[in-house]
């Protein structure tokens, strides 16, 4: 089905994506740091009755998140979000209308992939200076080995440790699958559907399931091109053993076809 690929190439041309208004920081800080506030204006917090995960606006109505943070009846989005514990202005709350898991999705196995779902919301995001869509990669789009990525999201800020209350972001490098497919690290857990990313001291954590792996372009935009699924059972940092995200470019015909057809 190309006419939905078409659609997703359209709305980007038309809204714009991955141009942030306030620019990142980008310094390549060894620990996690806060994010800069609004400046990846596509991630947002999933809800139920509390904030469970992540997730990233992908069109205005549209978000994309993880299949394994599915687990209520009824969920929002909160946008423009920065300090969970503040009300700070600019925030945007939607209810979620339809939760879309894939279909070879299984919860016993999460390292089966396929970790992957969409949300379509209630009413379309208002589109502002902190409020933004994120770029999708081409279908079959790959990372470079050691490529800068950024995670993003309100996860641990260590294994064991609390939750963090402001946008955290950190510098995970891509780990090229030949590598990561290696027994000494992640094996055939991983597949050529998931992007690993980290495996030093920083990582994704509990909480930030979900969110985004934000990779620049050559063109300058910032792209989603993982969706962070799982880190190792033994702590979120563990050597060898980095972060896993779903690989939205393997999953863009899935995407552009639920969309459509929703």
């Amino acid at each position: 089905m190309e006419l939905p690929v078409v659609l997703l190439s359209v709305v980007a041309a038309v809204c714009g994506c991955g141009v942030p208004s306030y620019l990142p920081y980008v310094s390549r800080v060894v620990e996690g740091e806060e994010a800069r506030p609004y400046s990846w204006p596509w991630q947002i917090s999933l809800e139920s009755f509390f904030p469970t995960c992540g997730g990233t606006l992908i069109v205005p109505n549209w978000v994309l998140t993880a299949a394994h943070c599915i687990t209520f009846h009824t969920y929002r989005v909160v946008l423009a979000e920065h300090d969970l514990n503040m009300e700070e202005g600019p925030e945007q709350s939607i209810m979620v209308d339809k939760m879309l898991v894939h279909p070879k999705w299984n919860k016993n196995c999460v390292s089966c992939g396929n970790d992957i779902a969409l949300l379509k919301l209630q009413k379309s995001a208002t589109i502002s200076d902190k409020v933004q869509l994120a770029c999708l990669p081409e279908h079959g789009a790959t990372l470079a080995h050691n490529q800068p990525c950024y995670v993003t999201g309100w996860g641990r800020l260590y294994s064991g440790g609390p939750q963090a209350n402001t946008l955290q972001q950190a510098l995970l490098p891509v780990v090229d699958h030949s590598v990561c497919s290696q027994s000494e690290w992640w094996g055939s857990s991983a597949k050529t559907t998931m992007v690993c990313a980290g495996g030093g001291s920083q990582s994704a954590c509990h909480g930030d399931s979900g969110g985004p792996l934000n990779c620049k372009g050559e063109d300058g935009r910032w792209y989603v091109q993982g969706v962070t699924s799982f880190v190792d059972g033994r702590g979120c940092n563990t050597p060898q053993k980095p972060t896993v995200f779903t690989r939205v470019a393997s999953f863009i015909p899935w995407i552009s076809e639920t969309m459509a057809q929703n």
